[in-house]
Order: C-alpha cells, then sequence, then structure tokens
C-alpha cells in the first residue's frame, strides 16, 4: 500500500489497516510454515507494509496531540 493511500485514511482507520496487514501477515507465515506460500518475499512486503502504516498512524496521532 502506497503511503498517499494512507496518509489520507483518518486514526481509526489507520488503526483497522494496521489490524487488516498484520492479520494477512500471519496468514502468510502460517503458509510458509505449512509450505503452501511459494513466493515468500510477499512475507517482507507485508512486514514493510505493517511499519509504514504504523509509521504514519504515530505521526497522525503526534500531530493531533500537538495540535491541541
Amino acid at each position: 500500500m502506497k503511503t498517499t493511500e494512507l496518509r489520507q485514511k483518518d486514526v481509526a482507520g489507520l488503526k483497522s489497516e494496521v489490524k487488516a496487514l498484520q492479520k494477512a501477515h500471519f496468514g502468510k507465515q502460517i503458509k510458509k510454515a505449512t509450505q503452501q506460500l511459494t513466493n515468500t518475499a510477499t512475507i517482507r512486503t507485508a512486514r514493510r507494509d505493517i511499519a509504514r502504516a504504523k509509521t504514519i498512524l504515530v505521526e497522525k496521532q503526534n500531530a493531533d496531540k500537538s495540535g491541541k
């Protein structure tokens, strides 16, 4: 997911996006463990997507705190 798409979401939307990404990442890890995952690079991209979403979430939360 691109950062421009993530920056358009509000804090609640970002939290739900992080949960969805973490669920997908967990599913990929399970598939890898059972040797059903052929492209293991998707685990790395999923992990980076989670980090990207969490970073933007923290930025928005800090902006809300400083703006009040």
